[in-house]
């Protein structure tokens, strides 16, 4: 299919004042063909059920009895379609930073989140000089390629990886929880966020690679296997299914045992890893970690990393193998506050630069163990504001939704989630359960955390 298509004629067609219509016929038509579709399997300005919002283009493969052209309903991908030049003359540039890029991501984020497009998995936007995949996992929305620049030598590369993600979509979105501030709760994060997302039904794995505390291992009472994490980053014949321990409750009532989530338990072997000479043996460095993990990908729906503070090669590892980065930090703590801004900034951008496609991506920051008075508030927002404010006075507007992500030019909201003080969170160490399996109100903190950021 992609071989019948003439794209080398095609990109030659196509002027640098093409405006948007030239694009949807001469270049997204024939792109849908490539990816398979045929004519009756996509369909244009496909409402998308949020107000007057229409998106370029919805495709889904046709069943028996529902042929999408007619039925027009439960897309599977989406295209935001951008001219070259707007009607005025206005160039139009797609390139990672500009400010048409910036709209033109966020509104196929808001298209694939819209009531009419709940099926939709992948969203694409494009003006035939740039092309971008984008990924759904429920709520979750991240870059599933770079934003390529379309050349006639690499057009039918792109077209194929692009075609390929899609007949095969990644089961798992992978979740590193890290500051670079200690004391912000993440080992405690890591085992109540995975307690309720398996209690909602999802299959879950978690990976402790702290190498010093393994806190999140010792806490959930279990000890490293004959089979260890620190063998699989140096022997390549190892299978990283043998590493896998079952985190089981005993429940009382009625009396039962039952299947948690699964956990890779971090073990002693690897804090020899901490010296630089022994980093240098695994092959691949930082990114051998999600290499490991890659078989796993299609076995599980949420995979979640716990690691240590600072940005070492194992905090490191964890955001490279990372589809996005959870920040916990506490109002009262300034640390933790300054140094997620260093984690936005200048860790995962570091790391998306390695990748190369666009990941990891951070979500907003959430206050942890949260006990507010009027007085740390006001103090908290004015240092967050300090944060926010650029050289010249005004505000930062790329690291303004990671702090204030309900805040727009109408409406300045400061909401910021976050997870109460509960002393039945910090004790349940000594159970060996996560307070979200035996607590109420523990329960329902950390069900909203997860309905915030992820469901």
């Amino acid at each position: 299919m992609i071989r019948d298509i003439e794209w080398n004629h095609i990109l030659d067609s196509i002027s640098n004042d093409a405006h948007e219509a030239i694009i949807r016929n001469d270049f997204v038509e024939p792109f849908l063909t490539a990816l398979g579709f045929t004519k009756t399997e996509w369909f244009p300005e496909f409402m998308t059920g949020k107000g007057a919002d229409s998106v370029d283009y919805a495709a889904r493969k046709n069943s028996v009895g529902d042929i999408f052209r007619d039925t027009k309903t439960n897309p599977y991908v989406l295209i935001e379609v951008k001219g070259r030049r707007t009607v005025a003359g206005a160039q139009i540039n797609l390139a990672n930073g500009t400010s048409k890029y910036k709209e033109t991501k966020e509104q196929i984020k808001r298209y694939l989140l819209s009531p009419k497009c709940q099926t939709a998995r992948w969203g694409i936007i494009t003006n035939a000089t740039h092309i971008q995949l984008f990924r759904r996992h429920e709520k979750v929305i991240v870059p599933a390629t770079s934003n390529y620049l379309i050349k006639k030598d690499n057009i039918a590369q792109i077209v194929s990886q692009i075609k390929n993600l899609i007949d095969n979509p990644p089961r798992a979105l992978s979740v590193c929880v890290y500051n670079d501030k200690g004391g912000v709760g993440k080992t405690t994060t890591v085992a109540n966020l995975a307690a309720i997302l398996a209690h909602l039904g999802k299959k879950v794995l978690v990976i402790d690679f702290d190498p010093q505390q393994g806190d999140l291992t010792a806490s959930l009472r279990k000890q490293e296997g004959k089979v260890k994490l620190s063998d699989c980053l140096i022997n390549h014949k190892i299978d990283i299914h043998n590493t896998i321990q079952k985190f089981q409750v005993k429940f009382k009532n009625p009396p039962t045992l039952k299947n948690i989530f699964d956990l890779i338990p971090s073990d002693s072997a690897l804090e020899k890893y901490m010296e630089p000479g022994e980093q240098a043996k695994i092959q691949g460095g930082s990114a051998r970690l999600k290499r490991l993990i890659e078989p796993l990908l299609e076995e599980y729906d949420y995979i979640i990393f716990d690691c240590p503070t600072n940005w070492t090669f194992f905090s490191q590892s964890c955001v490279y193998a990372s589809d996005v980065v959870l920040i916990p930090t506490q109002h009262n703590n300034f640390a933790s506050l300054k140094n997620s801004q260093k984690v936005i900034q200048k860790y995962i951008p570091e790391i998306r630069d390695k990748r190369d496609d666009g990941r990891p991506v951070a979500l907003p920051i959430f206050f942890n163990h949260h006990k507010p008075t009027d007085a740390a508030m006001k103090r908290t927002h004015d240092f967050i504001q300090s944060l926010l404010t650029t050289s010249s006075g005004g505000i930062n507007k790329d690291l303004l939704p990671y702090y204030y992500p309900k805040a727009s030019l109408g409406s300045f909201d400061k909401s910021i989630f976050s997870i109460p003080e509960y002393a039945i969170v910090a004790s349940a160490g000594f159970s060996g359960i996560p307070a979200a399996l035996t607590h109420k109100i523990a329960h329902a903190s950390y069900l909203a955390l997860a309905k915030e950021y992820f469901l």
